[in-house]
Parts: C-alpha cells; sequence; structure tokens
C-alpha cells in the first residue's frame, strides 16, 4: 500500500562576513544561528563569541544566507586565509594552495574523566534527541553529554560536520561549559570532527562509527579523548592521555 515518507531537507547556506561570502554548505536548514556561531568559532574565524557583533538569516533564491558581522582584526585574518579553507574528507582539498595548509594545527585540550557507563548510558538516549534522524534516516546528531552521560543538548544536520558545529554554536550560545563531559555524534571520527572538537575546548569525542588514522594522531598530538565504534554494550577507546596504550575495546 502506498505510503508518505518524510525527506530530510538539504539546501545551500552560505556564511557571509561583513558582506564577504566565505563558504557554501549543503544543510539542513534549522538552527542556522547556532551553525553559524559554531562554524565561525570551530573553524578559527572567531576566537571567541564576542567578536561576533550580529547575525541575520536571510532567505534567498538559491537557499539561505546567513549575515554575519565581525571585529575589523579577525576580518583581515579572514581575508587572507580565504582561499585556503580546506575541503571535507571524500570531497577533495577545496582551495588549499599548499599541503601544510590542508590540516590545522589543534588545539591542546583537557581530557576529563570519562567512564565506561557514561558513554553507554549516552548512547542508550542519543535516538531520543534525533527526531529528524527517526523521522527521515538522513540526518547526523551531535550531542554535549554531562560527566554521568545525560545529554544535556543535541543537534541534528544532513551533514556530520555541521551537526557538530551546530552543537557547539548552541552551546557556547546558552552558556554551557566544555569543561567537564563529552560529546557524542552520530557519525565517524574524521580529523575534522577532532579539530573542530579541540577548537571549541572539547576534551573528550565519542563517535558510533570509526576513527580515521589522522584522528587518532591528532587526538594524541591535542590530549583528545577518543572514542570509536561506540555501540550498544561495546566501544573502543583510541586514545586517552591518562592511560596512554593501544586501542583498547571496553564491553559490557
Amino acid at each position: 500500500m502506498p505510503a508518505e515518507d518524510s525527506i530530510a531537507i538539504e539546501i545551500p547556506v552560505a556564511l557571509v562576513y561583513n558582506g564577504i561570502s566565505h563558504a557554501v554548505m549543503m544543510a539542513t536548514p534549522e538552527d542556522l544561528g547556532d551553525f553559524a556561531l559554531g562554524f565561525s568559532l570551530s573553524e578559527g574565524i572567531l576566537r571567541s563569541p564576542d567578536e561576533l557583533y550580529d547575525l541575520e538569516v536571510r532567505e534567498e533564491a538559491a537557499g539561505i544566507a546567513v549575515h554575519l558581522e565581525i571585529g575589523a582584526q579577525r576580518l583581515a585574518e579572514l581575508k587572507l586565509r580565504r582561499r585556503s579553507l580546506t575541503g571535507r574528507t571524500g570531497c577533495g582539498l577545496c582551495g588549499t594552495e599548499s599541503l601544510t595548509q590542508a590540516v590545522r594545527p589543534v588545539a591542546p585540550v583537557a581530557a576529563p574523566a570519562l567512564s565506561d557507563d557514561a558513554i553507554q548510558a549516552a548512547l542508550a538516549s542519543l535516538s531520543r534527541h534525533q527526531p529528524l534522524q527517526r523521522e527521515t534516516g538522513a540526518t547526523h546528531g551531535a550531542a554535549w553529554c554531562d560527566s554521568n552521560g545525560s545529554i544535556r543538548l543535541a543537534r541534528e544536520d544532513v551533514g556530520r560536520h555541521n551537526a557538530l558545529d551546530k552543537l557547539i554554536g548552541a552551546a557556547v550560545s546558552t552558556g554551557e561549559s566544555f569543561s567537564e563531559g563529552f560529546a557524542l555524534v552520530s557519525s565517524r571520527a574524521s580529523y575534522e570532527m577532532v579539530q573542530k572538537s579541540c577548537s571549541a575546548g572539547i576534551g573528550a569525542l565519542v563517535a558510533v562509527s570509526a576513527p580515521t588514522s589522522l584522528a587518532i594522531d591528532l587526538a594524541r598530538d591535542s590530549g583528545l579523548l577518543l572514542v570509536g565504534f561506540a555501540r550498544s554494550g561495546r566501544h573502543v577507546i583510541y586514545n586517552n592521555p591518562a592511560t596512554p596504550a593501544a586501542p583498547a575495546v571496553h564491553a559490557g
């Protein structure tokens, strides 16, 4: 019998800084203020949310443009690096002029103590915080979890990087602290996810799927606690600064 299906919305979203279009991302048109702020912070365009003076979301014929007004110093630095924005895994390295620009250095972070029970508790409740995924089956989720594994905040998007940026922006906007707890993502832990987490000051990243070799290397360089293959009753710790060793499988 024919039935209606729910489809995830994916449209072009332009990020425009002081009238200069910097990037166009394919994204889910929800929580775009969070997305723009999180992207600006995780990509190093802004060093703090105080450097964002104004933000306006405008619908246009071909998609949506998010206009941001930022400080003069940040704009000057952005102009210098505009052609150095690295493309995402699977998309090539768009606009990168040299190999040294391909991977930005990661900021050092303080990894929290994280129990296996907390990881499993967050995993068990993640689906309840993913209404778009339940409805469409086509979106990624990113959640901020406290040290007990309770999910305090979550965001969704068709793009895994976008979902994490939305989470970062939402957490900063609401005053959520990244000093304790961990980020949980429904995707793999690519090097970009590690970079974004470290840029935001997140000390632990848990991913439902696998990490990449570069993600593990960057996690070790920054001191990030990195967990992958996080499934019900099982997860793999790929980097734990408290007990550096080979990847360790934890099964409940």
